[in-house]
């Protein structure tokens, strides 16, 4: 069977990044109004990463949908990275994954049938880790290869974490590290090592579940995953939703050895450009010395494919959230800045 780069396929359309933040809330939000009835806990308001529906007094139902484009050439990897991403939106919104749909594009001509296999076996054993029961999905032929899932789980009403509960005070914890983005560009390059790629698809594949447990805990108010928007990104977000400022240190952000490397080589995405593009008048670097502020403002807009969870807590619940994170996902978890009072935004120092 012929090598088949699965990266290079990924690339005819120049699609697969992340719409600005914000957009599709908005362009959602010109439509003629809709059904809102009190079963929807959480819908547009808030760019959550889930909609939540009540079904009774004790549950509710998380449902998300999330696909891109392969990030890696290995085919049962790329699958594996996919679901593990598709699943973070419910774990964000502190639910238990419980039923996944493949969501399938595939250039039939162009690929194997063992290769697209592959793809749904790596999707497929994800959801098998996560105790998801993966019951069926659709596919087209299409020119550009993806992949994901439609995935649905369940959550206490009284549990749901949004993204719009940070409190001024918070402290900002982060689950994974830093600069996967960078990497993947590395490894589109041809310049990745063998652990450099290991060390890729652990953080890639790491399920977020740390967030099903982390909704049990009282003074954790606001969750949400770090994904294509980058850190600032997902972090304004958080900012706008809960009206409040958010400041990030950077000497406490963990990077990825590997991708600081690279970053200060010059390798970087274009979707980090687009990132800043889209919101970098919200986020003040001006604390960074100038010939600096490059490789921050990289760091911070650096997209992150199945990244972890950006959680604000209450200061007096910091260490026990870090010995949560750690005990579920046995490494990672670091503080990396606070919650403050307005104006809306973030600030990076």
């Amino acid at each position: 069977m012929p090598m088949v780069r699965l990266t290079e396929l990924a690339h005819g359309g120049g699609c697969g990044c992340k719409i600005a933040p914000g957009v599709l809330e908005r362009l959602l939000h010109g439509l003629p109004p809709g059904m809102a009835p009190p079963e929807l806990l959480v819908g547009l308001e808030g760019a959550d990463d889930a909609a939540v529906w009540q079904l009774n007094e004790h549950e509710a139902l998380v449902a998300t949908v999330d696909f891109f484009l392969p990030v890696v050439d290995d085919p049962y990897d790329f699958g594996r990275i996919a679901a593990t991403n598709a699943l973070s939106d419910v774990y964000a919104m502190g639910g238990r994954p419980i039923l996944g749909l493949a969501v399938v594009g595939m250039p039939v001509q162009r690929l194997p049938e063992p290769v697209i296999a592959r793809v749904l076996e790596g999707g497929a054993d994800v959801c098998r880790a996560a105790g998801v029961a993966l019951a069926g999905g659709h596919s087209i032929d299409c020119a550009e290869p993806f992949y994901g899932l439609v995935a649905l789980g369940l959550v206490h009403p009284a549990r749901v974490v949004r993204n719009s509960g940070a409190q001024p005070g918070d402290r900002l914890i982060l689950t994974k590290p830093l600069g996967i983005g960078v990497l993947s560009a590395a490894l589109k390059k041809g310049l990745l090592t063998g652990g450099e790629y290991t060390e890729l698809l652990l953080w890639t594949t790491l399920l977020n579940r740390v967030g099903m447990v982390l909704a049990e805990e009282p003074g954790v108010h606001a969750m949400t995953d770090v994904t294509g928007f980058g850190l600032a990104g997902h972090a304004l977000e958080m900012a706008r939703a809960s009206e409040v400022r958010i400041r990030l240190e950077r000497g406490l952000l963990p990077l990825l050895p590997a991708a600081v490397r690279y970053a200060r080589a010059g390798v970087q995405t274009g979707a980090a450009q687009r990132n800043w593009e889209s919101y970098g008048r919200w986020v003040d670097l001006s604390a960074i010395p100038e010939e600096e502020q490059a490789f921050w403002r990289g760091v911070v807009t650096d997209p992150q494919t199945s990244g972890g969870l950006l959680v604000a807590c209450a200061p007096e619940v910091e260490q026990q959230v870090l010995h949560v994170v750690r005990a579920t996902q046995e490494f990672g978890g670091a503080v990396v800045g606070e919650v403050l009072p307005g104006p809306v935004g973030v600030t990076v120092e």
